[in-house]
């Protein structure tokens, strides 16, 4: 497994190997870390030399930790392949400027639809909350944008055609 671990702005590229050695941008090291007593304290072997280490997560970000190590406090930031690879195709498909209609991916019933004309929208904020195969899903806003029009209320049946709102 492969994991991107960025301090202090630089990035390293951290390789898990399955018979348990690991790789750090390449360079082989002798790791093995253990639980200490406290929840967030652990002991660190790095080459035969010996660490405590503090790592707390960070209460508001995931994926990223307050780390202690020999008095010095550090930000981590730690992605695995997989997610970097998400955030970055995420990134390259971004919704294009102008007028979107949005549509729901699968046929299900209006829930709620917690916005309205003329309202500002974040990227990321809950459009439109619909039912579909039992379970309740989320249409997000793709961009930043001002609701222009809604076009669905609770209670409404939708298809794949129909569009649910349009964002500006």
């Amino acid at each position: 497994m492969k994991y991107y671990v960025t301090v202090e702005g630089v990035t390293f590229e951290i390789e898990v190997q399955p018979n348990g050695e690991v790789l750090v941008n390449g360079e082989r090291l002798q790791v093995d870390m253990q639980k200490s007593g406290w929840l967030s304290l652990y002991s660190l072997l790095v080459n035969h030399a010996s660490y405590e280490v503090m790592i707390e997560p960070d209460a508001e970000r995931r994926n990223v930790y307050e780390v202690l190590l020999e008095g010095a406090r550090f930000q981590v930031q730690v992605e695995d392949e997989r997610s970097r690879r998400l955030a970055r195709a995420a990134f390259a498909l971004q919704a294009p400027p102008g007028e979107l209609i949005l549509r729901p991916p699968i046929p299900g019933l209006i829930v709620s639809v917690p916005v309205e004309a003329g309202q500002a929208v974040e990227k990321g904020e809950t459009l439109v909350i619909f039912e579909a195969m039992k379970m309740q899903n989320e249409i997000r806003a793709p961009r930043d944008g001002v609701v222009r029009e809604v076009r669905v209320r609770p209670g409404m049946q939708v298809t794949q055609k129909d569009v649910l709102l349009i964002l500006k």
